[in-house]
């Protein structure tokens, strides 16, 4: 095997390692797609009985 080669073989190997972290960091920092009603659930809290929480009722910026 020619140095030329050896030295091809070796980039390629080193850039698929670093394709394949960032993808796997990539993902790890994604919702799937099945998971998105639980954060929906998360960023819209509701009360037990299935009424939605009125988020501005503690806002006392708005008043004078």
């Amino acid at each position: 095997m020619n140095r030329n080669r050896r030295i091809f073989i070796i980039v390629f190997i080193v850039f698929t390692a670093i394709v394949a972290l960032l993808a796997i960091d990539m993902a790890s920092r994604t919702t799937a797609p099945w998971n998105k009603p639980k954060e929906l659930e998360r960023a819209l809290p509701t009360a037990r009985d299935g009424t939605a929480i009125d988020t501005m009722a503690a806002d006392t910026l708005l008043d004078p």
